[in-house]
């Protein structure tokens, strides 16, 4: 496999391959070109023989901030790139060692399975910016625990990997990822893409029930006054218009 993307390192070891999102200077955050990179990654892996399983990960303190403000994939975009991770006919294990924001958890919603270290924290960020948890809700709304969920859509805090597990995004402490990859290693191809189309089958329905409704939602929201007033307070550092 011959790539050389300018925002995706990659590495492969004993057929996984490492996928990192590697824009420290915007904390991974999604720009339009990085989605285009990790689409195109991602593709090359699934139709690679040699490559048993992906780890999805990132260079810097941060896994990704979210969708990058300043140069955005359109909503479309973001929803294939999901789609993609959740149908590749390979597992996606996630890992994350630092921060993950809005966005960033709707592409670990996506993986199959998700490894943090313990100083990892999380947070949906969206409503603090006059928008919500929209598109990503296709990847995480299956998986989460709906009263956990509800708190953090709201109020955008902070949580740590202890409730990330608690919650259903994080599978696994970082000392179990090489357990993780060795099992995956040990299964068969076929066994891996049967068992991967199981697990993914919730997930899937909501794409095919949802995703219109909320790239429309996503869009309308983006649009509004009260987002761009929380955007530019967010890029001015500064509180928004709307704090009590």
């Amino acid at each position: 496999m011959s790539l050389n993307p300018n925002l995706i390192d990659v590495s492969t070891d004993r057929g996984v391959t490492t996928l990192a999102l590697d824009s420290p200077p915007t904390r991974n955050a999604l720009s339009a070109p990085l989605v285009t990179e990790l689409a195109d990654a991602l593709s090359a892996c699934g139709k690679d023989p040699a490559v048993r399983a992906v780890v999805l990960t990132h260079t810097g303190s941060t896994f990704s901030a979210g969708a990058d403000l300043k140069a955005p994939p359109g909503p479309y975009a973001f929803v294939d790139l999901l789609r993609q991770i959740v149908e590749l006919p390979k597992p996606v294990v996630g890992v994350v060692d630092g921060h993950a924001r809005a966005g960033g958890l709707g592409l670990l919603g996506a993986c199959d399975i998700v490894v943090a270290s313990e100083t990892s924290d999380f947070a949906l960020t969206e409503v603090r910016i006059g928008v919500a948890p929209a598109v990503i809700s296709l990847t995480l709304l299956p998986k989460l625990d709906q009263r956990a969920a509800a708190r953090y859509y709201l109020t955008g805090e902070r949580f740590g990997t202890e409730q990330a597990r608690s919650m259903g995004l994080v599978s696994a402490g970082a000392a179990e990822l090489d357990a993780i990859l060795d099992g995956l290693r040990s299964a068969s191809p076929q066994g891996l893409r049967a068992s991967k189309r199981l697990v993914t089958a919730r997930v899937l329905e909501a794409f095919e029930r949802d995703a219109e409704e909320l790239v429309q939602l996503s869009a309308s929201l983006f649009a509004s006054a009260e987002a761009r007033e929380g955007m530019t307070a967010f890029l001015e550092r500064r509180d928004p218009a709307w704090r009590l």
